[in-house]
């Protein structure tokens, strides 16, 4: 995967969607299943062997923020609706970023409902790579309620990021819904500080969501950030 880090940095540009993925996948996270496909015809292929239903997101160099240029589609049913969320994927982006160079969409699995948290890197002037890691989705925006470590990290270390953010009643279960599978969370961390370690020229990573269910966890969504 080093190939892929250096060919983005050689044309200039950060990792794309798919290309981060695969790069967290070749680091032993759970990916949530997808296809990349550069036509309407081609995401339609995709979301029959995938299983319906699915979701479209734009694949450019030029969009970091997907669903801030209209490049996000959820829940689509069929291949009518994937031929058209294509077409209004493609014009949204086009109208947000006239210039953009876009290579087409990644096609993947709307996941189950569960529990969705963020995991991310920055790298500090001072103390060097940090890891972030809080509630996800909206909550991540809303009440900003994350945990922080410098690395090098222990799996002690990660435990207790889980564990002292504030929304950790959620993932331990409540209101009848089952507790989370925090050792899914660990892991994820102690993987992503390695990944982070390994891959000195990655500037900033951003897992989300990541949605923890009782059993295991699925990474839906990465944006890395090369320098």
């Amino acid at each position: 995967m080093e190939a892929v880090i250096s060919q983005a940095l050689a044309e200039g540009r950060n990792l794309t969607e798919p290309e981060a993925l695969e790069l967290l996948k070749a680091y032993g996270f759970p990916i949530v299943e997808h296809r990349f496909a550069s036509s309407g015809e081609e995401a339609v292929e995709a979301a029959s062997a995938i299983g319906y239903p699915v979701v479209l997101k734009i694949v450019s160099r030029d969009i970091l923020h997907k669903s801030d240029a209209g490049g996000v589609a959820l829940n689509l049913c069929g291949p009518d609706d994937i031929k058209a969320a294509f077409r209004q994927v493609i014009e949204s982006v086009k109208k947000h970023k006239g210039d953009a160079a876009i290579n087409g969409v990644l096609v993947a699995r709307m996941a189950p409902p569960g529990t969705e948290v963020i995991l991310g890197m920055v790298r500090d002037p001072q103390f060097g790579p940090t890891i972030m890691f809080g509630l996800g989705g909206v909550f991540v925006e809303v009440y900003k309620d994350v945990s922080f470590r410098i690395l090098p990290l222990t799996e002690e270390d990660a435990l207790e990021m889980v564990q002292e953010i504030k929304g950790f009643p959620l993932l331990k279960g409540i209101r009848g819904q089952g507790p989370k599978d925090i050792g899914s969370i660990v892991n994820g961390i102690m993987r992503l500080s390695r990944l982070v370690q390994e891959n000195p020229r990655i500037l900033e990573i951003d897992l989300n969501p990541i949605v923890v269910y009782e059993k295991g966890c699925e990474v839906l969504d990465a944006r890395i950030i090369l320098m």
